[in-house]
């Protein structure tokens, strides 16, 4: 499975944690695994809780075979299973997350990162290093994740193309195909396996942050890099700055090497939160998925809404477009928190134009379907009949001359109908992750 940091002796409470590669437990539902994964050493340890260990460096006697270890990472990014040396090189509390997470997403490997976007910006960086500095995206994506590409802050240039546009705009020096399904903020959707498909040979990266493995497994379909802001459903308590990239170990040894040369590691401390919060990612997300279907359903027949966004998978954003004023609906709740971010157990409302698509430029984010109108809502667990309390209020009255209810859907209307089938799926789980 995934490469192993050793710490210090059992007894110090940082003890190793050594899962070799290409070793995995066997086969266990998703619930288990979110609960037991980058664990299962624990108890031949005599720890209950998961150590937190808080080194910078790690002392060795041996310089000669310190320096045998570095000239192997430098060279192909290799880690053994002796101590990182240095917490740029690794963190074992931190490496506790990383096998958690590439169990869940189902992949070979994971590495993690100070924030989501440092995780992108690494990959870009892998690829640019190999003179593949050509991307094809397809919009929308998460704003800055546009921006980033958008501005070749990093020597990057970007094709954006829709869906079935993706194989023609590939190149030569294409590096890779970029999407996010379902999309921020629109919860669009895409075919990931068809898209996998369009991109041939070239890696696909999929942001699966709105999704989760509880959702979908991108890798199933042919993604070879699964990106997350981690900060949001995997902690999941917004109290925490993480990204992370599961993928094949091939990719995850470049990734590394970029992390140590750019200083973009994600802290011990953050890697603990991290992996607790995958303990509860599936209750979570089933919880606040149900609040969210049961929302668009009623914004769907609510007048004051012009149309809604809802995923066929379920999930616990939803996404609407009001016929008043949007800053009147941010500014009009009381108990839904009003701010940017999302997946934490709090509910969350924002107003992408003005915030987390601000970056991006108005012609392209209104092609992409973000409209001025649009604000996004991050179900949380509260009770629902208290979210749609205040949600109602802040809507403001009812018009007097009824208007016909609301488009239902991600890129085509839906019927209400498939709102509630959105529930269904994300309940019993709609692929083998959700088992």
């Amino acid at each position: 499975m995934l490469f192993s940091l050793c710490g210090m002796e059992a007894n110090t409470g940082t003890a190793p944690h050594t899962p070799s590669v290409g070793s995995t437990p066997p086969s266990r539902a998703l619930a288990t695994e979110a609960v037991h994964a980058g664990r299962d050493d624990l108890a031949e340890l005599g720890l209950h809780a998961p150590p937190i260990d808080l080194s910078t460096t790690y002392p060795s006697r041996d310089s000669r075979a310190e320096a045998a270890r570095i000239d192997a990472f430098a060279a192909e990014g290799i880690v053994d299973d002796g101590p990182p040396v240095y917490a740029r090189l690794g963190n074992p509390t931190v490496a506790r997350f990383e096998t958690a997470l590439a169990r869940l997403e189902g992949t070979e490997s994971a590495v993690a990162f100070a924030s989501g976007m440092a995780a992108l910006t690494a990959v870009l960086l892998v690829r640019g290093s190999a003179r593949l500095r050509h991307v094809v995206a397809v919009r929308p994506l998460y704003g800055c994740s546009d921006h980033l590409l958008t501005a070749g802050l990093v020597g990057t240039e970007v094709t954006w193309v829709d869906p079935d546009g993706i194989a023609d705009a590939i190149r030569p020096d294409t590096g890779l195909v970029m999407v996010e399904s379902p999309a921020n903020p629109t919860l669009a959707e895409l075919d990931l396996a068809e898209v996998a498909r369009a991109c041939g040979t070239v890696p696909l990266l999929a942001d699966n942050t709105f999704a989760t493995p509880v959702l979908q497994r991108p890798a199933e379909s042919g993604a070879r890099l699964v990106l997350h802001s981690a900060t949001k459903y995997l902690g999941g308590h917004g109290d925490v700055l993480g990204g992370v990239v599961a993928c094949d170990e091939e990719l995850a040894r470049g990734l590394r090497q970029v992390r140590f040369a750019t200083g973009g590691v994600l802290h011990p401390l953050a890697g603990y939160l991290l992996l607790r919060g995958l303990s509860t990612l599936p209750v979570r997300v089933r919880a606040a998925s149900a609040n969210a279907a049961e929302l668009a359903r009623r914004l769907a027949a609510d007048p004051r809404v012009d149309r809604v966004h809802y995923p066929r998978m379920g999930g616990a954003m939803v996404a609407f477009e009001v016929h008043g004023d949007p800053h009147g609906v941010i500014a009009g709740v009381r108990l839904i928190t009003p701010a940017v971010s999302l997946g934490s157990v709090d509910s969350l409302i924002q107003h992408p134009a003005s915030i987390s698509h601000r970056v991006v430029d108005v012609t392209d984010r209104r092609s992409a379907g973000v409209s001025d109108r649009l604000l996004r809502m991050s179900c949380g667990l509260e009770d629902v009949e208290d979210l749609w309390h205040d949600l109602d209020r802040a809507l403001g009255p009812v018009p007097v001359t009824v208007s016909a209810p609301a488009a239902v859907g991600t890129v085509s209307a839906v019927p209400a109908a498939d709102v509630r089938g959105g529930l269904r799926d994300a309940a019993r789980g709609r692929t083998a992750a959700a088992n």
